[in-house]
């Protein structure tokens, strides 16, 4: 019996993302909140027949907190998207005073639900919404991720492809850590499995076009769609995907490990990240195993070759600011 509520659910990624989750045989109680159109999209997946009841609900008449009474899981697509020649400190402005508010929603409603959030840019919000827990005295840094997933995913696509077997993407393996944006993606090429093949490792050329291209697809997203929207879709996929992950080690005893976006003090193993990067940066994607209560374990990076360090002191540093603007932001006092 897992309710799971999608604040965001009648935009671009939160109606697949709503629509994932109804598909998912452990949800029982799906809860769709937005400010538009969370009715209508809450009545057509209610005609899907899985186990999940679907609800919708608009701000009128503390909406959020209706939505979000009682919720397991909370997964949040919620913001403008990005729009071409728009940088995620562009998106910050815009979305983190969106975080803020429906972190306080939470922390009123549901405040042991396990948090996923999408919003971009990730590197940011998601100390958003850790600050805005904290003040509210109900913060769980095991309960708190940021969704990178879609960062693997896109590894595990373009190395596939590169190798030129596209067809068995899935099969490959590739770690994704440090952050959610540009430079601070750092693939860990050289822990792939299986292995990607030296030829393409050892060359320059190909080894750096693959690295951008996985740190910057969400620009080619951009790009395709010409102005009208950015990755949706497999975004969706990846959120979905990731709270699926969630939900079966909370709910259903699977443990595994994965990559998220967490403060590196939920868990034993965070000090020694810290180690590992050189740096103090509270936020950092790594590899986690996830249980019961969340953050169960944060393993190391591990080992990596001279390009990946080189890179990986490229990421902290980016790091550092993007977080330092989450910690600091002060969400606008509400009108009278």
């Amino acid at each position: 019996m897992v309710k799971a509520v999608v604040c965001g659910a009648a935009g671009g990624i939160g109606q697949p993302l709503s629509l994932l989750l109804k598909l998912n045989p452990s949800v029982t109680e799906l809860s769709l909140y937005d400010v538009v159109n969370a009715h209508g999209v809450a009545t057509d997946l209610s005609h899907i027949n899985t186990p999940a009841t679907v609800k919708g609900f608009l701000p009128a008449d503390n909406g959020a907190e209706k939505a979000l009474a009682g919720a397991d899981i909370v997964v949040i697509p919620a913001g403008v998207p990005r729009k071409p020649g728009m940088t995620r400190d562009d998106l910050f402005k815009v979305n983190a005073g969106i975080c803020a508010t429906l972190a306080q929603a939470i922390a009123n409603a549901c405040p042991k639900a396990f948090v996923c959030v999408i919003s971009n840019p990730v590197n940011s919000t998601v100390p958003v919404f850790a600050e805005t827990f904290r003040k509210a005295g109900c913060y769980d840094p095991k309960r708190l991720f940021g969704v990178t997933t879609l960062d693997v995913v896109r590894a595990s696509t373009f190395v596939a492809e590169v190798i030129g077997k596209p067809q068995e993407s899935s099969k490959y393996a590739i770690p994704v850590v440090g952050g959610h944006s540009g430079k601070t993606i750092l693939p860990l090429l050289t822990q792939s499995d299986p292995q990607i093949p030296s030829a393409i490792l050892n060359d320059k050329e190909k080894r750096d076009a693959l690295v951008y291209r996985i740190q910057f697809g969400g620009d080619e997203v951009v790009k395709a769609k010409d102005g009208a929207g950015s990755a949706t879709l497999s975004m969706a996929q990846a959120g979905a995907q990731f709270a699926s992950w969630v939900i079966d080690a909370a709910f259903n005893g699977k443990q595994r490990v994965v990559q998220s976006y967490i403060d590196l003090s939920a868990a034993e193993g965070g000090e020694g990240i810290k180690k590992e990067i050189g740096g103090d940066c509270q936020w950092f994607s790594v590899n986690v195993e996830l249980g019961r209560d969340g953050v169960q374990n944060i393993l190391p990076i591990g080992n990596i070759d001279e390009q990946e360090q080189a890179l990986l002191k490229e990421a902290v540093a980016e790091l550092g600011p993007s977080i330092k603007k989450g910690l600091d932001f002060q969400p606008p006092a509400p009108k009278q």
